[in-house]
Protein backbone atom coordinates (compact mmCIF):
# COMPACT_ATOMS: atom_id res chain seq x y z
CA UNK A 1 0.00 0.00 0.00
CA UNK A 2 1.15 3.71 -0.92
CA UNK A 3 1.11 6.59 0.54
CA UNK A 4 -1.55 7.44 -1.92
CA UNK A 5 -3.95 5.18 0.53
CA UNK A 6 -3.83 8.56 3.25
CA UNK A 7 -6.72 10.66 2.30
CA UNK A 8 -6.95 14.62 3.00
CA UNK A 9 -8.17 14.55 6.34
CA UNK A 10 -5.09 12.21 7.77
CA UNK A 11 -7.83 8.64 7.50
CA UNK A 12 -6.72 5.62 6.21
CA UNK A 13 -8.40 5.03 2.66
CA UNK A 14 -11.02 2.49 3.20
CA UNK A 15 -10.16 -0.92 2.90
CA UNK A 16 -12.70 -1.78 -0.36
CA UNK A 17 -11.48 -5.73 -0.57
CA UNK A 18 -14.33 -8.36 -0.57
CA UNK A 19 -12.14 -10.81 2.41
CA UNK A 20 -14.57 -13.46 1.73
CA UNK A 21 -11.84 -15.07 0.06
CA UNK A 22 -10.39 -16.18 3.12
CA UNK A 23 -12.40 -19.28 4.06
CA UNK A 24 -11.04 -21.13 0.44
CA UNK A 25 -7.49 -20.04 0.61
CA UNK A 26 -5.19 -18.74 2.88
CA UNK A 27 -4.48 -15.30 3.48
CA UNK A 28 -1.63 -14.05 1.18
CA UNK A 29 -0.30 -10.95 3.84
CA UNK A 30 -0.78 -13.17 7.29
CA UNK A 31 -0.94 -17.22 5.92
CA UNK A 32 -4.41 -17.51 8.02
CA UNK A 33 -5.61 -20.53 6.53
CA UNK A 34 -9.83 -20.55 7.92
CA UNK A 35 -10.18 -24.14 6.80
CA UNK A 36 -6.86 -25.89 8.93
CA UNK A 37 -8.99 -25.49 12.36
CA UNK A 38 -11.73 -26.89 14.09
CA UNK A 39 -14.16 -24.70 14.23
CA UNK A 40 -15.43 -25.86 18.28
CA UNK A 41 -12.00 -23.97 18.64
CA UNK A 42 -12.69 -20.38 17.30
CA UNK A 43 -13.75 -19.41 20.81
CA UNK A 44 -10.21 -20.21 22.25
CA UNK A 45 -8.62 -18.10 19.18
CA UNK A 46 -10.51 -15.08 20.04
CA UNK A 47 -9.78 -14.90 23.35
CA UNK A 48 -6.01 -15.96 23.02
CA UNK A 49 -6.04 -13.21 20.44
CA UNK A 50 -7.76 -10.68 22.85
CA UNK A 51 -4.89 -11.50 25.32
CA UNK A 52 -2.31 -10.66 22.65
CA UNK A 53 -4.06 -7.26 21.73
CA UNK A 54 -4.28 -6.63 25.85
CA UNK A 55 -0.92 -7.24 26.47
CA UNK A 56 0.02 -4.60 23.85
CA UNK A 57 -1.74 -1.75 24.69
CA UNK A 58 -1.84 -1.81 28.40
CA UNK A 59 2.42 -2.15 27.97
CA UNK A 60 2.25 1.26 28.54
CA UNK A 61 4.61 1.88 25.32
CA UNK A 62 3.87 5.16 23.48
CA UNK A 63 4.22 3.93 20.30
CA UNK A 64 0.65 2.24 20.38
CA UNK A 65 -0.79 5.60 19.30
CA UNK A 66 2.05 6.44 16.61
CA UNK A 67 1.40 5.01 13.03
CA UNK A 68 3.99 2.86 12.12
CA UNK A 69 3.19 4.13 8.03
CA UNK A 70 0.90 7.05 7.28
CA UNK A 71 -1.03 4.49 4.84
CA UNK A 72 -1.75 1.73 8.23
CA UNK A 73 -3.75 2.67 11.41
CA UNK A 74 -1.75 3.05 14.57
CA UNK A 75 -1.98 -0.15 16.93
CA UNK A 76 -4.41 1.28 19.19
CA UNK A 77 -6.82 2.31 15.91
CA UNK A 78 -6.67 -1.39 15.04
CA UNK A 79 -6.91 -2.59 18.65
CA UNK A 80 -10.39 -0.39 18.61
CA UNK A 81 -11.71 -1.84 15.25
CA UNK A 82 -11.26 -5.27 16.50
CA UNK A 83 -13.05 -4.37 19.48
CA UNK A 84 -15.89 -3.06 17.50
CA UNK A 85 -15.67 -6.06 14.96
CA UNK A 86 -16.41 -8.74 18.43
CA UNK A 87 -19.53 -6.39 19.15
CA UNK A 88 -20.55 -6.50 15.66
CA UNK A 89 -20.18 -9.87 15.30
CA UNK A 90 -21.75 -10.77 18.15
CA UNK A 91 -24.86 -8.98 17.02
CA UNK A 92 -25.34 -10.49 13.45
CA UNK A 93 -24.24 -14.25 15.17
CA UNK A 94 -27.13 -13.54 17.79
CA UNK A 95 -29.57 -12.42 14.49
CA UNK A 96 -28.54 -15.67 12.47
CA UNK A 97 -29.10 -17.67 15.82
CA UNK A 98 -32.37 -16.00 16.47
CA UNK A 99 -33.79 -15.77 13.13
CA UNK A 100 -33.99 -17.06 9.74
CA UNK A 101 -31.53 -16.09 6.98
CA UNK A 102 -31.20 -12.74 8.30
CA UNK A 103 -29.69 -9.64 5.96
CA UNK A 104 -27.20 -8.16 8.58
CA UNK A 105 -27.46 -4.45 8.83
CA UNK A 106 -24.60 -2.35 7.08
CA UNK A 107 -21.55 -1.32 9.19
CA UNK A 108 -19.29 0.95 7.81
CA UNK A 109 -15.95 0.68 9.59
CA UNK A 110 -13.64 3.61 7.88
CA UNK A 111 -16.56 6.27 8.98
CA UNK A 112 -16.71 4.40 12.63
CA UNK A 113 -12.81 4.84 12.87
CA UNK A 114 -13.09 8.53 12.19
CA UNK A 115 -16.73 9.35 14.19
CA UNK A 116 -15.55 7.15 17.07
CA UNK A 117 -11.96 8.85 17.08
CA UNK A 118 -9.91 5.26 17.25
CA UNK A 119 -6.93 6.84 17.37
CA UNK A 120 -7.99 9.15 20.60
CA UNK A 121 -9.03 6.62 22.71
CA UNK A 122 -7.49 5.64 25.71
CA UNK A 123 -5.47 2.57 25.27
CA UNK A 124 -6.32 0.88 28.52
CA UNK A 125 -9.82 1.36 28.30
CA UNK A 126 -9.58 0.01 24.68
CA UNK A 127 -7.87 -3.14 25.91
CA UNK A 128 -10.47 -3.96 28.99
CA UNK A 129 -13.48 -3.56 26.68
CA UNK A 130 -11.76 -5.37 23.98
CA UNK A 131 -11.55 -8.17 26.35
CA UNK A 132 -15.00 -7.99 27.19
CA UNK A 133 -16.04 -7.94 23.41
CA UNK A 134 -14.28 -10.75 22.93
CA UNK A 135 -15.31 -12.60 25.55
CA UNK A 136 -19.03 -12.04 25.00
CA UNK A 137 -18.77 -13.07 21.20
CA UNK A 138 -16.03 -16.15 21.72
CA UNK A 139 -18.79 -17.34 24.70
CA UNK A 140 -21.31 -17.16 21.78
CA UNK A 141 -19.38 -19.42 19.44
CA UNK A 142 -18.69 -21.85 22.41
CA UNK A 143 -22.35 -22.62 22.85
CA UNK A 144 -23.08 -23.26 19.21
CA UNK A 145 -23.46 -26.76 18.36
CA UNK A 146 -25.14 -29.09 16.23
CA UNK A 147 -27.50 -28.41 13.10
CA UNK A 148 -27.13 -24.42 14.46
CA UNK A 149 -23.53 -24.17 12.45
CA UNK A 150 -25.10 -24.12 9.47
CA UNK A 151 -27.73 -21.70 10.30
CA UNK A 152 -27.45 -18.93 7.36
CA UNK A 153 -27.09 -14.91 7.09
CA UNK A 154 -26.30 -12.76 4.46
CA UNK A 155 -24.49 -9.09 4.31
CA UNK A 156 -25.95 -6.50 1.90
CA UNK A 157 -23.14 -7.17 -0.67
CA UNK A 158 -24.84 -10.80 -1.41
CA UNK A 159 -22.16 -12.40 0.83
CA UNK A 160 -23.81 -15.45 2.20
CA UNK A 161 -23.03 -17.05 5.49
CA UNK A 162 -23.22 -20.41 7.69
CA UNK A 163 -22.67 -20.04 11.25
CA UNK A 164 -19.66 -22.07 10.85
CA UNK A 165 -18.29 -20.10 8.05
CA UNK A 166 -19.17 -16.94 9.51
CA UNK A 167 -17.28 -18.34 12.73
CA UNK A 168 -14.18 -19.23 9.88
CA UNK A 169 -14.32 -15.22 8.58
CA UNK A 170 -14.69 -13.80 11.97
CA UNK A 171 -11.81 -14.93 13.56
CA UNK A 172 -9.69 -13.75 10.39
CA UNK A 173 -9.97 -10.31 11.21
CA UNK A 174 -8.38 -9.95 14.51
CA UNK A 175 -5.45 -12.32 13.95
CA UNK A 176 -4.90 -10.79 10.46
CA UNK A 177 -4.40 -7.13 12.48
CA UNK A 178 -2.38 -8.42 15.10
CA UNK A 179 -0.36 -9.17 11.58
CA UNK A 180 -0.29 -5.73 10.61
CA UNK A 181 0.76 -4.36 14.03
CA UNK A 182 3.52 -7.25 14.61
CA UNK A 183 5.86 -5.98 11.99
CA UNK A 184 6.25 -2.33 13.65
Amino acid sequence: MSDDRVLADNSVAPDDKDWTWVLTRPCDECGFDARSFDVGDVGAMIRANADRWHGLLVSGAPSVTDRARPDRWSTLEYAAHVRDVHRLYERRLRLMLDSDDPLFPNWDQNSTAISERYGEQDPARVAEELLVAASVVATSFDSVSGVDWQRPGRRSDGASFTVESFARYMVHDPIHHMWDVAGR
